[in-house]
């Protein structure tokens, strides 16, 4: 199976141009509170550019159902990615397709970890580094222990992935797709196309092995 790719914090079309001409499959435009949080027009934008096979995600932090349905209204096929303490029955009743990240942490085991899903029936489960502060880039976290889960259902990983390691971390869990932020920028913070096209080309030699 092919491992999907996104990547996030794309903040102007520059950037999700980029990430499609790398062969992302899915780009993600930060609504929460962070660095490269998306101003309205610029996502307004996006949304009139970006191509039908191409999967649009906003990403939410404990977000008001106001401000989610205000983003679809705009980008109807956005898929919503909550990183929050958001409740089962919340992401529930939100409908449509949601990635629900939970953030693991050097001590979670494997039972927590599966209950945590177990929470998130219809989601896709996205584990992402636990931090202090999301807003800055995560370091990678034992990607062994959240393999059995990939095993039972798609799940993402995220959390310090670069080109450097992506292809490790395929191998060691076979996840159903893996997420990039800040491992695919400059040392400014700003989008590289050509760390963007060296880590597809990583995660595609990583499928053939």
């Amino acid at each position: 199976m092919r491992t999907r790719v996104k990547f996030c914090g794309c903040t102007d079309w520059a950037d999700v141009e980029a990430a499609i001409d790398a062969g992302a499959d899915a780009v993600g435009m930060i609504f929460a509170a962070s660095p490269r949080h998306i101003e309205w027009p610029a996502f307004e934008e996006i949304a009139r550019r970006i191509p039908p096979f191409v999967t649009p995600v906003g990403v939410f932090a404990d977000p008001k159902r106001a401000e989610v349905e205000a983003a679809r209204d705009v980008l109807p096929n956005l898929v919503v990615q909550l990183h929050g303490n958001e409740s089962g029955t919340f992401v529930s009743e939100l409908g449509g397709l949601i990635v629900k990240a939970i953030h693991v942490g050097p001590g979670d085991l494997l039972d927590r970890l599966a209950h945590r899903c177990d929470e998130f029936p219809d989601a896709l489960i996205l584990f992402d580094t636990a931090r202090a502060n999301r807003a800055e880039p995560g370091a990678a976290f034992a990607w062994e222990h959240v393999a059995p889960m990939a095993l039972a259902r798609p799940v993402m990983i995220a959390g310090g992935l670069t080109p450097a390691n992506v292809a490790a971390c395929i191998r060691t869990a076979r996840p159903f797709g893996v997420d990039a932020r800040s491992g695919i920028e400059d040392r400014k913070g700003r989008k590289d196309p050509a760390a963007m096209a060296a880590f597809v080309n990583a995660v595609r030699a990583a499928d053939e092995s």
